[in-house]
């Protein structure tokens, strides 16, 4: 079977091949087809169910370069596996601050968990790294303070030491956790300018703030994430939940295959999903290695590992 696609934009065909060809080399590899390059078209040789997949991905990058102005390969390989599974409709677009960027789950099992976000109050998601637990979450909360569906944001992770002692760290408290916080700093700044992100800051419209510093408090008309939360005690989790204060939204998340605890100290996360997840206007959502939309390779780091934990 061929098939022949006309280019959107002769302008835009180097950020559609990637660098050396390097995406149109992994979408030939993945779906198994041949790809010849023609002036302004492309075409697809190759066995009828592949060659429909490949113009389907090759469709999907043309509207990201549209929508982003920007292609990377983890967009690539999140288009080869969303039409791998078959299954994942378009839609559950969350709009954000910058004008440059359009948020929308890759897999399937991020769909659950934006829409199981949207419909809950209270929502539990554990992964592994490169998900998307936290940078989804950080985007269902702007996505709702851009609506005016709340009124602030709070961010939270508690500040355990992995490996290293945080006394050592130099500077004040806050040079000290800043390191902790920031991949919540990160996931911000992709979905608003910094000057806004710090207005909003000084305002204390959003909050960025070690687990800590929620005791006492009550939170109204707000998004609350608590992340890395693994790395909860019992007692610090029963505090966070208890925050959630009238119009308010809470996403719990963490990777529960990585906690660093004491040793004999069960995590507060996996306590609280026990007692919790049959309530009603709870969610909990598991995201699988197959979610992973990072660096290609990250996927088969998280499987080498697993293995190895199997074997030991």
């Amino acid at each position: 079977m061929d098939v022949t696609i006309q280019l959107d934009s002769t302008d835009n065909q180097l950020e559609l091949f990637g660098p050396a060809d390097g995406y149109l080399r992994l979408v030939r590899q993945s779906l198994g087809v041949q790809i010849a390059a023609r002036q302004d078209k492309l075409v697809i040789t190759g066995k009828d169910r592949d060659v429909e997949k490949a113009v389907d991905v090759i469709d999907k990058m043309q509207k990201q370069l549209l929508k982003r102005r920007s292609l990377t390969t983890t967009d690539v390989t999140a288009f080869i596996r969303q039409r791998d599974s078959g299954t994942l409709e378009p839609g559950s677009v969350l709009s954000v601050y910058s004008g440059k960027k359009i948020i929308e789950p890759s897999t399937n099992g991020q769909l659950k968990y934006v829409e199981t976000m949207l419909s809950n109050d209270l929502t539990f998601c554990i992964g592994p790294a490169g998900t998307g637990k936290t940078y989804l979450a950080v985007a269902v909360a702007v996505s709702m303070l851009k609506r005016r569906q709340i009124r602030r944001i709070v961010l939270a992770r508690p500040a355990v030491e992995a490996g290293e002692r945080l006394g050592f760290l130099p500077g004040d408290v806050q040079a000290k956790v800043n390191p902790y916080l920031r991949p919540l700093f990160d996931a911000l700044e992709d979905m608003m300018d910094f000057a806004q992100m710090k207005k909003f800051m000084e305002l204390d419209i959003i909050e960025i703030i070690p687990l800590a510093f929620m005791r006492g408090r009550t939170l109204n008309e707000a998004a609350i994430i608590c992340d890395e939360a693994q790395n909860t005690s019992a007692l610090q989790m029963l505090m966070v939940l208890t925050r959630l204060g009238h119009g308010s939204k809470m996403i719990i998340t963490g990777d529960i295959t990585q906690i660093d605890l004491q040793p004999g100290q069960k995590s507060g996360m996996v306590e609280a999903i026990e007692i919790l997840r049959r309530i009603k206007g709870i969610g909990c959502i598991e995201l699988a290695q197959r979610d992973i939309v990072r660096h290609r390779l990250v996927q088969k780091i998280v499987q080498a590992y697993k293995k190895k934990a199997k074997v030991d």
